[in-house]
């Protein structure tokens, strides 16, 4: 099979997702971008992933790449933790662990979500009661 230009690009990030243990991965490109999905057992596969496109992406600003992995339910979590946010302003959950990424959910002022992973100073992988994955901006939670 003949690798695209953005299979070139991504490579490292490819062969990522190839080597790791990632369930029902598919690789495609469509209309000049290419996807990434799949299901991984723990958090830190998630994580590493999301370094490896920091590393050939720094600002996250691509319009090229999709990566749509989402962490088996079945995965061990890191425990619970409380979102402190100011009285009624919701906890933004993100795509990947940069305030310039999507926002694919929010979390209420006082509730509890699980946290899959602390993936670093800033950002940690949560997954909210309503089903929401992504990461949290880590100094809004307070582990329980």
């Amino acid at each position: 099979m003949e690798q695209t230009n953005l299979q070139e690009k991504y490579k490292k990030l490819v062969d990522a997702a190839n080597s790791a243990n990632i369930n029902d991965l598919h690789i495609r490109e469509q209309a000049n971008v290419l996807y990434i999905d799949g299901e991984t057992p723990s958090g830190e596969v998630k994580d590493n992933l999301w370094g490896i496109y920091k590393e050939i992406d720094p600002e996250f600003r691509s319009d090229d790449l999709i990566m749509s992995i989402k962490v088996s339910a079945n995965s061990g979590m890191v425990g619970k933790a409380k979102v402190i946010t100011d009285d009624d302003t919701a906890l933004n959950i993100r795509k990947g662990p940069n305030s310039h990424l999507t926002v694919v959910g929010v979390a209420a002022s006082e509730s509890t979500v699980s946290v899959l992973s602390k993936t670093n100073a800033d950002w940690w992988l949560v997954h909210t009661d309503e089903g929401v994955e992504g990461y949290a901006y880590s100094k809004l939670l307070e582990m329980e």
